[in-house]
């Protein structure tokens, strides 16, 4: 299927030229490119145009979960009838293995899989194994070990209504890849079976598949909810993939098991001509641990850690990753540039210092180390044409781009903010300092209904400067990390409402929400070189008052630093660049408008005040009730997680929880009481 893009916009202001240029250059075969694209430029809808015209699959790489969140929803209302997926870490918590040798702490994986998240992870691998049409939006989670796509695709089964089927072979096969029988209500990964009846409910979706076998055929076979168990739909056949990414067959595994076990007893004798009894005893207790699960189930936690023998790789030799599902002639987006290939640099070193320590002091074997990240070189070989995406591209994306693709016109017109440069300490009479400068253009911005940003250098000068400004009858609130992200959002929307006048924060520009009421931004200390002073953050805070015509930077300085100067330049340029481009076509800017929402309780969906609301269901409602209240809330929770909303379906996870405990305590009672009245229904009679 081609990648047809759908929306209510034509490419307007630079957009046309940097699709045109872009495309170009990925047709004639340039390695890598750069859209240097200012704030409010429209740069995803510009590399959603690119897509549609080079048809191929794309890997979107963004550098945190929201951002990629963000990215994803807005590619797949481009590319409705395409596959967009999302693949980020599939982890709510995190605690990598670890051995800290001056304290002699050993402290052991622990993790909280996000079970709507790993689903997604695995929609996506499949959908690149399936078709061509597909739109990755991951995190750089996607450069970690996933295991070899090869045996990956070898154990995956099609069923065929209307095809002979062994049904003992059939339940052997869905072990084989990783599916758990159960007898209880299915959760993703499980399969039941009760005589002629199986119901599968695979990894990649929230559906059951029911297939009816009899006298060794495949009768019936039909898609149902999982929660009403009404049918969807009928269907023909069917595909189902492994349920863990980490497949390899029987041959395979023996051969992995015989070679961990020869790697094990080169280690253990290591240890033995060393002295080192513990580590030795250690090191013999766990791997063989783990060989008996694998043998006998297929499976151990950390397999991962084996994966080198299983892949049949050679000593150093990189992993198997997401990028290794994709065909080879795909293409590589990389938003934030700037931000992201520094984190993509840096993954490797901090996993290997810390899996040294574990291999040396005998909880790993050595071949561990080879579970691991891609080194930054190894990342390059396999992503073949990359197009970098950065307001503010660093050097490297300048030194290695083949092209730099500019797209500094706005499709609404409007124009890089005023910058204007005071003095931090007052030098004359008439000139109180920042702070007080501050203050009286706070009220002029007020006095129009207009809104400000002021960044801090520190936590408590953000705290003291907020205090200052309330003993003046300022609306003012801050923000910083320690601050909940909830309540964060809850203050920034509360800006745009006019709640408060000021707000005052150490690094703003990462929130990731357009304010187009903020007319005037305030750099405090600008001159005070550093990472929130540098010429990439300075331009980036600049952007922010890109969204409003009234939009003004005041950057208080002593000092002209090179990157101060370097981000005014910068700016000027792109300024002069608009207007001229304005004056030219007759254009007048216009500030952005956007309808102000309450942001936190659309994430917190329901939940907005759920303490109360559930505590009067369970002092009022009825088994029955709560039933029907559960019922509602599953479906809520799984249309929440398909909007990528996690906050809210983890909200709603928890409505659930507080509400089968109430059912299953009303349940209980209700058992307990009936035998007095001869009505007793409980099974023990």
């Amino acid at each position: 299927m081609q990648f047809k893009l759908e929306s209510h916009y034509q490419p307007a202001g630079d957009q046309p030229k940097a699709i045109e240029q872009l495309t170009r250059g990925l047709r004639e075969g340039l390695a890598r490119q750069t859209l240097l694209g200012v704030t409010g430029s429209g740069k995803t809808f510009t590399m959603a145009n690119v897509i549609q015209n080079v048809q191929r699959p794309t890997l979107v790489i963004a550098h945190n979960k929201t951002l990629a969140a963000q990215l994803c929803q807005e590619f797949r209302e481009f590319f409705p009838h395409n596959v967009v997926e999302y693949f980020v870490s599939y982890y709510d918590y995190y605690q990598p293995e670890a051995y800290i040798a001056r304290t002699d702490t050993y402290i052991e994986k622990d993790a909280q899989i996000n079970q709507e998240i790993d689903r997604l992870r695995h929609a996506a691998t499949q959908a690149l194994l399936t078709r061509r049409d597909v739109i990755i939006v991951a995190s750089v989670s996607c450069i970690y070990g996933l295991g070899s796509p090869d045996e990956y695709k070898k154990t995956v089964m099609h069923i065929v209504r209307g095809e002979q089927c062994d049904r003992s072979a059939l339940l052997r096969q869905f072990v084989d890849m990783q599916f758990t029988r159960t007898t209880a209500d299915l959760s993703r990964g499980q399969f039941r079976a009760q005589g002629d009846v199986v119901e599968i409910m695979p990894m990649n979706e929230e559906s059951v598949y029911r297939l009816v076998c009899e006298n060794g055929v495949v009768r019936e076979m039909f898609l149902l909810d999982p929660v009403t168990r009404a049918i969807r739909e009928e269907l023909r056949d069917a595909w189902f993939f492994p349920a863990k990414h980490y497949m390899t067959d029987a041959s395979n595994r023996e051969r992995a098991l015989q070679a961990i076990e020869k790697e094990l007893d080169t280690r253990l004798k290591e240890f033995d001509r060393a002295g080192k009894v513990l580590e030795y005893e250690r090191l013999s207790r766990r791997t063989r641990y783990d060989i008996e699960m694998i043998r006998s189930i297929g499976f151990c936690s950390g397999i991962e850690n084996y994966s080198w023998h299983f892949d049949h790789r050679t000593k150093g030799e990189p992993p198997y990753t997401l990028l290794d599902y994709f065909d080879s002639d795909f293409l590589t987006i990389i938003d934030e540039s700037h931000v992201t290939l520094p984190q993509i640099g840096g993954m490797f070193a901090g996993d290997q210092a810390r899996k040294q320590n574990l291999v040396d002091f005998g909880f790993r074997l050595p071949s561990a180390k080879d579970n691991r990240p891609l080194q930054f070189e190894e990342f390059n070989k396999k992503i073949g044409q990359t197009v970098f995406v950065s307001a503010t591209p660093s050097q490297y994306e300048r030194e290695h781009s083949e092209q730099i693709v500019e797209q500094i016109i706005r499709p609404t017109g409007l124009v890089d903010p005023e910058t204007i440069v005071m003095p931090v300490i007052a030098k004359t009479g008439s000139y109180s300092g920042q702070v007080a400068d501050l203050v009286v253009r706070i009220d002029e911005r007020a006095t129009k209904g207009e809104r400000t940003l002021v960044t801090t250098l520190t936590k408590k000068m953000a705290e003291d400067l907020t205090e200052y400004l309330k003993e003046r009858k300022v609306k003012v609130a801050y923000i910083h990390s320690d601050v909940e992200t909830l309540d964060r959002i809850t203050i920034l929307t509360d800006l745009r409402k006019g709640v408060y006048d000021v707000v005052v924060g150490v690094n703003l520009l990462r929130e990731g929400l357009d304010l187009p009421e903020v007319s005037l931004i305030a750099i405090l200390d600008a001159d005070k070189e550093g990472f929130l002073r540098s010429e990439t953050s300075l331009i980036q805070t600049i952007g922010r008052a890109a969204r409003n015509v009234n939009g003004q930077v005041v950057l208080y300085a002593d000092v002209m630093t090179g990157s101060l100067k370097r981000a005014l330049a910068e700016t000027d340029r792109r300024r002069t660049l608009q207007i001229a481009h304005n004056m030219r076509h007759g254009i007048t800017p216009k500030s952005i408008t956007k309808k102000i929402s309450d942001i936190r309780a659309e994430l917190m969906g329901t939940a907005v005040d759920k303490t109360k609301k559930i505590l009067r269901i369970e002092m009022t409602a009825s088994p029955k009730e709560l039933r029907a209240v559960i019922l509602e809330k599953k479906e809520e929770m799984q249309a929440a997680a398909e909007n990528l909303l996690f906050e809210t379906a983890g909200l709603l996870r928890d409505e659930i929880a507080i509400l089968e405990a109430e059912l299953a305590g009303k349940v209980t009672k209700k058992t307990i009481r009936e035998p007095s009245k001869g009505r007793a229904r409980s099974r023990d009679g």
